[in-house]
């Protein structure tokens, strides 16, 4: 396998962790994760880490990855977008969120550059990550889907024909760490 230079990182929504405040002990438990896995992805020659800015996972890797790039400034985050005007309909505190995470980012761009029309756009969204990143790590666990679950079929259906890493961090995992 070829090093892994961009990987998407995603997986569960703040809501399907039941997460809705910032001081949730289960933040600091997958940020620490986070870190690690990221960590160690970077010395291995990660040089890109993309995610989509969903609330949950996706938001808490943008904030690990600019610790990390006191540590390793060469690590660069893109936020990609599924369509143009993401997260409109989120409430202030969500928006607000959003607009530090692209603060954050080294990148920000859209896949589609209209607003929201079609799922057409969400399928779009993920064959251009699958076509852009080397791998993925998500922190998702199959025995309790989420929207997750999407991304992960059709990156194992990628997989097939391509080399593509798929990297699961389960709910044991995060389970064990927090011990």
């Amino acid at each position: 396998m070829d090093r892994l230079k961009v990987m998407y990182i995603s997986g569960y929504r703040s809501f399907e962790l039941g997460v809705f405040k910032e001081n949730d002990p289960k933040i600091t438990v997958i940020k620490k994760v986070l870190k690690k896995e990221i960590q160690q992805l970077v010395e291995e020659g990660l040089e890109w880490v993309l995610t989509s800015g969903n609330l949950g996972i996706e938001t808490w890797v943008t904030e690990v990855v600019a610790e990390l790039k006191q540590e390793y400034p060469e690590l660069k985050l893109g936020i990609i977008y599924p369509f143009k005007e993401f997260g409109n309909n989120w409430n202030e505190n969500n928006q607000e969120k959003l607009r530090m995470a692209e603060q954050l980012a080294d990148y920000v761009e859209a896949v589609s550059h209209q607003a929201y029309q079609s799922p057409s756009q969400l399928r779009n969204h993920t064959r251009f990550l699958l076509d852009h990143t080397d791998g993925c790590l998500l922190i998702y666990d199959p025995e309790f889907p989420g929207k997750t679950q999407y991304f992960l079929k059709e990156a194992q259906t990628y997989q097939q024909d391509h080399s593509y890493e798929i990297r699961l961090v389960s709910m044991d995992d995060l389970q064990n760490f927090s011990e």
